[in-house]
């Protein structure tokens, strides 16, 4: 029992946040940030509210990175909610 427990518990802190970034066009110009919260249920399959698009979030600029991630928050509140609630963070650099 107290290997099964050493295994799970090894499982849970060896795993990593889900991480997602690319560039559109020469990727981050000028260093300038912008966050917004996407918020999912049931795993993320269905989405909750007005959801924020990366397009949406850089207006107007042509060269941008974006990153969308489960931070160490979005995990707390997904295994909270047992997996009900699955909040992501999209982060934009311009």
């Amino acid at each position: 029992m107290k290997k099964a427990l050493l295994i799970i518990t090894l499982a849970i802190f060896c795993s990593s946040c889900y991480t997602v970034k690319y560039n559109v066009g020469e990727g981050p110009q000028t260093g300038v940030e912008v966050k917004a919260k996407n918020h999912f249920l049931i795993a993320g399959l269905a989405p909750v509210g007005n959801q924020k698009s990366p397009q949406e979030l850089a207006g107007n600029a042509t060269d941008y990175e974006v990153k969308i991630s489960h931070t160490f928050i979005d995990g707390l509140l997904n295994a909270l909610t047992g997996g009900i609630y699955t909040p992501t963070t999209t982060t934009i650099r311009k």
